[in-house]
């Protein structure tokens, strides 16, 4: 009877060792942010076609109509990732996501076709809120206003940006204003494409 009791005890022991143990090691939910990146990483190298999926209301002129738009997850390091974004034969726009102290920030790195920087370059904005692993949005930040008001790009300084990633099957890019401005762009995740040349002023 002592022996089955003893036996008992240390069997009880070790399950509760086991049990410690395993969650001693266990790992922390990544924060938001961090999980948004991780999520875009897992594609890294890889490139994507997309489609214009709502553009309200419609623009005279849209520089994206009729032209193929492929993103390519092309950088990624700690804490940053690279995607340039080509519309067409135009190499010229990076979109820039970096880990900040208080969450993530969208910059949009344009570049003329000899690699020089364009007059309305490196805008965007950092997070306000903690998001989600899935959607993250970057309202406009003073640095962008001020271009965009020397630039006579008065309907920019309200801008929003979104990004919605689902790994193997969707992203989303998108610029939203107040006044009713919805545009959105949405690349197939589970059908990878050739990637394109690099971006000029990146090669």
């Amino acid at each position: 009877m002592r022996q089955a009791t003893v036996g008992s005890l240390v069997a009880g022991a070790s399950v509760l060792a086991l049990a410690f143990g395993q969650a001693s090691v266990a790992e922390p939910e990544p924060l938001p942010a961090d999980a948004f990146l991780q999520r875009i990483a897992r594609h890294c190298g890889q490139a994507f076609a997309g489609r214009i999926v709502v553009d309200e209301p419609a623009t005279q002129d849209d520089p994206f109509a009729g032209k193929a738009l492929v993103m390519h997850v092309r950088e990624c390091s700690p804490g940053e990732i690279k995607i340039p974004f080509h519309v067409g034969g135009d190499r010229s726009r990076t979109w820039v996501l970096t880990r900040t102290a208080e969450g993530l920030r969208l910059k949009h790195d344009h570049r003329h076709e000899d690699g020089t920087d364009d007059a309305v370059t490196m805008y965007g904005g950092d997070t306000n809120a903690l998001g989600s692993a899935r959607r993250q949005e970057f309202p406009v930040d003073r640095f962008s206003v001020v271009m965009f008001e020397r630039e006579g790009l008065t309907a920019s300084i309200v801008n929003t940006w979104a990004m919605e990633i689902e790994p193997e099957a969707r992203f989303l890019y998108e610029l939203s204003r107040p006044t009713g401005r919805l545009f959105q762009v949405e690349f197939d995740l589970t059908a990878p494409v050739d990637p394109p040349a690099a971006p000029w002023g990146h090669e």
